[in-house]
């Protein structure tokens, strides 16, 4: 049987929610990027045990979206808030804040800049202790993206990211997410690094090694990272994930009683490994 069961409290929440006796929590805006090098390979961190949501998951860098990152403009290179507000039917100022919240989390989570000097250029280099010290004021948001660009006079490269897909976390969770998933590069002469935080390791792997990975029981992938994964496995090299046209569909795991017990299940026959 496709799904995922939902035992215990969670179960009697599905049951709740879905006889009208219990409300969603509202989803969150949110970014992430799939950080791509050639092989292709992707960038995965695995989130710490102690994390209130997807502990132990590996998953790509991403987050929720700072409201800053929608209400302070930035210099901007590439599509529109506004082409980007029609690529994942968003208004312009929350497409604003998912881009920009997608190169902030990248860079809080990998060290990878999708910045440059100009609207063609792009940073070669993050690792310095001055780096270091604005992606930690990044974190604890005592430094907003737009001023730590404007500081360091950079200009936002929209155009090095694609959008992939759409994910909302199922009703049925405390924890709700409404994220958008880019695809990006990474850029010449960056380099990832383990930069702790919410993860305990990273690792960059093929995307049909992960897959293996997960059905040994060796990771654990949620499943719109699992899709992703098994996605990318058509692609030989990253110009081509890079070139690929999306149709940006929305996908929210639904809950569902089946044969007496509830269940998170997926309205296709992508399985994700489930029993």
């Amino acid at each position: 049987m496709g799904g995922i069961p939902l035992p215990g409290e969670l179960g009697e929440r599905a049951r709740d929610i879905l006889a009208g006796r219990a409300e969603p929590v509202p989803a969150r805006d949110a970014a992430t990027v799939v950080v791509l090098r050639e092989g292709p390979e992707v960038y995965l961190l695995r989130r710490k045990a102690s994390m209130a949501f997807a502990a132990g998951a590996y998953v790509f860098p991403g987050g929720s979206v700072d409201p800053r990152d929608a209400d302070q403009a930035v210099a901007w290179s590439g599509p529109s808030p506004a082409a980007w507000g029609e690529v994942f039917r968003a208004d312009e100022r929350t497409a604003r804040g998912l881009v920009c919240a997608a190169v902030r989390e990248t860079f809080e989570e990998s060290g990878v800049l999708l910045a440059g000097s100009s609207p063609v250029s792009v940073v070669d280099d993050t690792t310095g202790d001055d780096w270091e010290a604005d992606r930690l004021a990044l974190i604890d948001r005592t430094l907003s993206f737009a001023d730590f660009l404007g500081r360091r006079g950079l200009v936002l490269r929209a155009d090095l990211l694609r959008p992939w897909a759409h994910w909302i976390t199922p009703e049925v969770e405390s924890r709700r997410y409404d994220t958008r998933f880019f695809v990006a590069a990474l850029p010449p002469g960056q380099r990832t690094r383990d930069v702790g935080g919410e993860a305990d390791q990273v690792a960059w792997v093929r995307p049909g090694d992960a897959i293996e990975q997960a059905a040994r029981g060796e990771i654990f992938l949620m499943p719109p990272t699992h899709r992703t994964l098994s996605e990318l496995t058509a692609y030989e090299k990253v110009a081509d994930v890079l070139a690929a046209e999306r149709e940006i569909v929305t996908f929210m795991p639904r809950i569902a009683e089946v044969d007496g017990e509830m269940r998170i299940v997926f309205d296709d026959d992508h399985r994700f490994g489930a029993a």
